[in-house]
């Protein structure tokens, strides 16, 4: 997560594992709104994204809502995160009345972040 190229801008870039088990690089730009903690997604106006403090190294934890949906997640750099950063997902979603929790299986080696 960085600032972005212009004011209220937040730009997150992460190299992905898709399906086919290629890593491909990503690009989110949030924008931020006055008086509201709601971040907007470039792009996909039906979205909303908040951010969640994190004590854990190396992630973040955020909510997206869009059209029908509401969902949590983890991203982390590592592809095996500290038990203690799960259990602080896990606290803060349940807090949240969510109770399903996915965790995705991890089995190949996680994707360099591109320098682009």
């Amino acid at each position: 997560m960085a600032v972005g190229s212009a004011p209220m801008q937040l730009q997150l870039r992460a190299t992905i594992r898709t399906k086919n088990g290629l890593c491909a690089p990503r690009k989110w730009i949030y924008h931020l709104s006055e008086g509201s903690t709601d971040l907007r997604t470039e792009g996909r106006p039906d979205m909303k994204t908040k951010l969640f403090s994190s004590a854990c190294p190396g992630g973040i934890m955020l909510k997206e809502t869009g059209q029908g949906y509401q969902r949590f997640l983890l991203y982390n750099r590592s592809p095996h995160p500290p038990e203690k950063c799960v259990e602080e997902f896990q606290s803060l979603t349940s807090c949240l009345d969510f109770k399903a929790f996915l965790l995705t299986p991890r089995n190949q080696e996680t994707c360099e972040l591109s320098s682009n």
